[in-house]
């Protein structure tokens, strides 16, 4: 595992597809309020929020599967210890969040009653009845969930930052495209 001093190409094309998908989500999720309340475009854009988190949650599972057989180049060992512990600590909680999201957002939409539709491609039905005040308590979380992965991701996001251009280190660099 340590071995390494670069990320895969795959695993590389993932943490920027994560990256990409987070971002579009969190603006279609806003998007809605650009239409009047009724307006068949918010439906539409909701289905394309359901469609590109269904397409979150598969990358995710790729990702984890992938970081479980491949794992992920070694910290830096001039890296200070308290360093290494939060850049661990935050990869957990990155993960933790990108695992949540996407089944709140499942059982958000079965419990409002709704289908999930992957681009109109397929359709998989709620597997159990309507029940609004679940629904509402699960929306909360998702939207807490999302919330925090804007933060966390953007820490994770200055932590790099600082390292490559303070620092000077190949932190950043690992994860760039074309960089072994």
């Amino acid at each position: 595992m340590a071995a390494n001093i670069a990320y895969t190409s795959t695993q590389k094309f993932l943490h920027w597809a994560l990256f990409g998908l987070v971002i579009v989500l969190y603006a279609l999720t806003y998007g809605d309020s650009f239409y009047p309340r009724g307006d068949t475009a918010v439906a539409a854009l909701w289905r394309l929020h359901i469609s590109f988190g269904l397409l979150l949650a598969a990358f995710v599972f790729w990702r984890v599967v992938l970081r479980a057989v491949k794992g992920a180049p070694g910290l830096p060992a001039e890296m200070p210890v308290a360093e290494q512990a939060a850049a661990k600590i935050g990869h957990f909680i990155l993960y933790a969040l990108l695992v949540a999201i996407p089944i709140l957002g499942i059982l958000l939409t079965w419990f409002r009653g709704d289908a999930l539709s992957f681009f109109g491609l397929f359709t998989v039905p709620a597997p159990f009845a309507p029940d609004k005040a679940t629904a509402r308590t699960i929306r909360e979380l998702h939207s807490l969930c999302a919330n925090g992965i804007l933060i966390v991701a953007g820490m994770h996001a200055l932590a790099a930052l600082y390292h490559h251009f303070v620092r000077r280190g190949t932190i950043l660099t690992r994860m760039l495209p074309g960089n072994r």
